[in-house]
């Protein structure tokens, strides 16, 4: 059992990172854009899961690519 919940919360805590990083990019929150993508998901079949998946692979190779550099001194 314990592995099932360290599996759940594992995909519950990097899951959530595309919402939220969705959110903070359009400036709302990251309920509203969970949500969306539950409804997204039931109304087409799977495509906004798929499309979840593509952003959140998306977004890990433009964090890979792109460091965020937080003084003149990391070049």
């Amino acid at each position: 059992m314990s592995l099932f919940y360290n599996t759940l919360y594992y995909f519950q805590k990097r899951g959530f990172e595309v919402c939220g990083r969705i959110a903070e990019r359009l400036g709302i929150r990251a309920r509203v854009v969970r949500t969306t993508f539950i409804y997204l998901t039931f109304a087409t079949l799977g495509f906004g899961f798929a499309l979840y998946l593509f952003i959140a692979f998306w977004l890990k190779i433009k964090d890979l690519i792109y460091t965020k550099r937080t003084s003149v001194f990391d070049l």
